[in-house]
């Protein structure tokens, strides 16, 4: 079980954010919901969500208690969209995850139990969602770690991977008919790698040739 509480982290966040918020709004990150011609757009003040086709901004989304370690020290933190346009923002040094839902307006905080690394500081630099699995898969940089996150944001499940995913900025997944296991896409500084999770989805393995092509909501 986490060892972080959700009160420590948003106690926390105040000496992060004050520095991130000092400095002019960056972009983190940038994700495109395909199917319903969006682009959210994650920066250190906000979450924001604009229409693909004109640019104009739809929402702005704050992220209650949000703590994360700033690029020099570590990858980005993530954000991912599932099947019904919800999008799910990380934070890269503790095991929370923030579900934004743009239909409500809702945005709420969950903190993870992790079934393994509990006296580790776990956040998640890259997030994928899985459709026909309903989950979400994320990647530590910081510990090269992979983790099945379950639908409900409750639990965090490791995966073993070998080698380790040390350094991976991004993961998304990859596009593929034939193959009747996940395929992910972990994105570094040094190139893209494709991780093959077996069927039960306890292990994995990478592969060294880069990835042929991934999965952008």
């Amino acid at each position: 079980m986490s060892t972080i509480s959700l009160k420590t982290v948003i106690a926390a966040a105040a000496l992060f954010a004050s520095s991130a918020l000092a400095e002019t709004p960056r972009v983190l990150r940038t994700v495109h919901d395909l199917p319903r011609n969006q682009v959210w757009v994650l920066q250190r003040d906000a979450v924001y969500l604009h229409d693909a086709s004109t640019q104009a901004l739809k929402q702005r989304f704050e992220l209650p208690g949000w703590i994360y370690a700033r690029q020099q020290y570590a990858c980005a933190p993530d954000l991912a969209v599932d099947a019904r346009g919800v999008a799910v923002v990380s934070s890269n040094i503790a095991p929370i995850v923030w579900r934004i839902d743009p239909r409500s307006s809702k945005v709420t905080a969950h903190e993870l139990t992790l079934d393994a690394d509990s006296d580790k500081d776990v956040g998640f630099s890259g997030l994928a969602y899985a459709p026909d699995q309903e989950a979400f898969f994320a990647v530590s940089s910081m510990h090269g770690s992979l983790w099945r996150i379950d639908p409900l944001l409750r639990r965090a499940q490791k995966i073993a991977v070998s080698p380790p995913l040390t350094d991976t900025c991004g993961l998304s997944l990859e596009r593929s008919k034939i193959r009747r296991t996940v395929v992910l896409c972990a994105r570094a500084a040094q190139g893209s790698r494709a991780v093959h999770l077996a069927p039960d989805q306890r292990a994995a393995y990478v592969r060294g040739a880069a990835c042929t092509s991934a999965n952008e909501m």
